[in-house]
Order: structure tokens, then C-alpha cells, then sequence
């Protein structure tokens, strides 16, 4: 097994960390959801873009923490800038799901809520995998090795500045 199968086990451990999170997410926007849809007469859009919100704030900290805790963490405000930002267009994709079944095609039972809730967070979430791992949650650059002693290119140049 090669370079190749390490990268995939790497790839399938860090989308099982990112359903987990996801995952538990996803339980976070529909209770919170249906929750203010109870207990409110909030429109179901609206009453969506609130559950999402918490369900955002909910994902970066599991994100951050859990998932990616191993990526650079030395520009935290570009970070935290670039998911709001890539949040905001899941959040678009979404509630716009949402806002077309119930106000393009008058689907406005609370079954057919959730059912184009959940939909829509699963196309948004395919789109926030993407963007999370690829502009929010940069991996740190990888440690190579020097080719003919086995220690990483760092131990070598701290061996040259040692008299």
C-alpha cells in the first residue's frame, strides 16, 4: 500500500470526523427548527435561517475542535471570516430549497418542511465539505523527509545550525 492509499484513509477519516460533526449539526438545525416553528408564529423560512444559524455556530466550534483540530490554526481570523462567509452561501442554498417548495410550490405541511429542509441541507452540505477543507481549514504544509538519513528536512536544517 502506497503514497495513494494513505491519502484515501486519510480522506475517509476526515469525512467520517466531518458527518459526525455534521451529523449531530443537521440534529441541531431540525430541533431548533421545529422547535421555534412550535413555539413561534415566525414564517418557516425565517424560523429555518435561525435554526441554521445555530447550527453554524454548533458546526465551527466541532469543526475546529474535532475535525480539523490538526489544520493551521495560525490565521484564525481569515479562518473565521472565510466559513461565515462559505456558511452564509450554505445557508443561501439551504433555506432557497426550502423557499421554493414552500412558496414556489406550496409544500407547507410540517412533514414537507422538514423533508425540503433536510434536502436542502444536504445539497448545502456537499458544498460546505468542499469549501470548508479546501479554503477554511487549510492543512498545514507536509513534513518531508530527506532522502538518504529518514529525519524530516526541519531536524536536518537544525542539525546545519548547530556548530
Amino acid at each position: 500500500m502506497g503514497h495513494g492509499a494513505s491519502r484515501l484513509r486519510r480522506l475517509v477519516r476526515e469525512v467520517a470526523k466531518f458527518g459526525a460533526v455534521g451529523g449531530a449539526g443537521v440534529l441541531v438545525n431540525l430541533l431548533v427548527f421545529n422547535l421555534v416553528r412550535h413555539v413561534t408564529d415566525l414564517q418557516v423560512v425565517r424560523a429555518s435561517v435561525i435554526a441554521t444559524v445555530v447550527a453554524i455556530v454548533f458546526n465551527y466550534v466541532g469543526f475546529r475542535y474535532f475535525t480539523y483540530r490538526d489544520r493551521d490554526k495560525s490565521r484564525r481570523t481569515r479562518e473565521m471570516t472565510l466559513f461565515l462567509l462559505f456558511s452564509a452561501v450554505g445557508l443561501v442554498i439551504e433555506n432557497g430549497v426550502l423557499y421554493a417548495a414552500t412558496y414556489g410550490f406550496d409544500w407547507n405541511t410540517p412533514v414537507q418542511n422538514n423533508i425540503f429542509k433536510f434536502v436542502g441541507i444536504g445539497i448545502a452540505t456537499l458544498f460546505r465539505f468542499w469549501s470548508y477543507r479546501t479554503w477554511v481549514f487549510r492543512a498545514l504544509p507536509a513534513r518531508t523527509t530527506a532522502p538518504d538519513s529518514g529525519s524530516t528536512v526541519e531536524q536536518e536544517r537544525n542539525k546545519q545550525r548547530v556548530p
